[in-house]
């Protein structure tokens, strides 16, 4: 094999068809190794745009239907549960338009949502996209601290452990991240406020049991707060999270490390952690993006277990309060806007494929 057959304009890193190859013909036909150009891109962008927007609907139309399935009437919890004459409850029928046949109450709930309203709470009395920007700042802060925190640990403990598989330090690593990936994120939660917050023998108290602050601060104060409260969720969300990213960046590294092309720039008289870095990772990047764009897309929707365990006020929170009366609007927006995350999340990285490795989308 000749050294033109497998360098790459990162330094010689690259076989034939592999993300990183220059294109013979300067990107213009398709085949393997040859970039989207021209018209080739905009139509997968297109693409791929449809069917996120074909997604959209039908989570729309399942979001509508599947929560009607609960068992419970909105019209008892707002009551209070107080005996109250038929006229009144005819009267909050006819206010939230439950009185109305299913499919027009379908009608009315796709036309509004396709506006951007998507409806009011029964419980909150207050329209669902005010309740939804309510939360989601906390949300954000919890989950999107985590996923920034266990996606760096595990793409770095990820390509370490390919590198050194077999070795002592991988069968840990990867032991452990399968043991905590294994867990149930609302136990794990439970344990470490039993043994962190409460207290175990001689193991004292350092952490809230729960909340997002302890009011009556300002200032430095009280971001000093929110961060002590912060600690136990982030942390069990990071021990449970980052296996997965750990294990998916292991496995297409992995995947990588026997190209010939590894075999050349070694030749070339490069650095193993260089030739690891410029090289290898770079080719085995793309199930890594996939899992990271998804994990960012549940950022939004957060950990509803989690978020309960601690009494973080997010959407997970409220998406299980909405869930226990059961308020329809309220859950139906929560739904829809979870799932709107994940999709959207899941089609940028559809589109930045290309950009990545030119053989996708030919």
């Amino acid at each position: 094999m000749t050294t033109e057959a497998t360098s790459s304009p990162a330094g010689g890193a690259a076989v034939p068809g592999r993300a990183g190859s220059a294109p013979a013909d300067g990107g213009r036909t398709s085949g393997p190794g040859r970039r989207l150009t021209g018209g080739g891109y905009p139509r997968y962008v297109a693409g791929k745009l449809a069917g996120a927007a074909v997604s959209l609907l039908a989570v729309l139309v399942t979001s509508f239907f599947l929560f009607r399935l609960i068992p419970g009437d909105p019209v008892k919890f707002m009551t209070g549960g107080r005996p109250v004459s038929a006229e009144q409850i005819a009267v909050y029928r006819r206010e939230f338009g439950l009185d109305l046949p299913l499919w027009q109450q379908f009608t009315h709930y796709c036309g509004k949502a396709l506006t951007g309203d998507l409806g009011t709470s029964y419980q909150f009395r207050a329209p669902v996209v005010d309740k939804i920007t309510e939360a989601l700042p906390n949300t954000l802060l919890l989950t999107g601290t985590a996923f920034v925190l266990y996606t760096a640990l595990g793409v770095f403990l990820g390509t370490r452990s390919a590198w050194r598989h077999g070795k002592l330090g991988d069968r840990l690593n990867t032991g452990l991240a399968l043991t905590l990936y294994s867990i149930p994120s609302f136990w794990l939660g439970l344990l470490l406020i039993i043994v962190l917050s409460v207290g175990v023998g001689p193991v004292p108290g350092l952490f809230p049991t729960g909340g997002m602050e302890s009011g009556g601060k300002e200032g430095f104060a009280y971001a000093a707060d929110v961060a002590h409260h912060l600690v136990l969720p982030v942390v069990t969300l990071v021990a449970v999270e980052y296996g997965q990213t750990l294990l998916v960046t292991r496995s297409a590294l992995l995947d990588e490390m026997g190209g010939d092309y590894l075999t050349t720039a070694r030749a070339k008289g490069l650095r193993d952690d260089l030739v690891r870095r410029r090289h290898a990772v770079p080719n085995a990047l793309l199930p890594t993006v996939t899992l990271i764009f998804v994990n960012l897309g549940r950022t939004v929707a957060g950990v509803i277990l989690v978020e309960t365990v601690f009494s973080w006020p997010g959407l997970g929170g409220l998406f299980y309060q909405a869930l226990s009366v059961p308020d329809l609007p309220l859950v139906q927006g929560l739904f829809f806007v979870f799932a709107a995350a994940v999709i959207v999340m899941n089609t940028l990285a559809d589109l930045l494929y290309p950009l990545l490795d030119p053989r996708v989308g030919r």
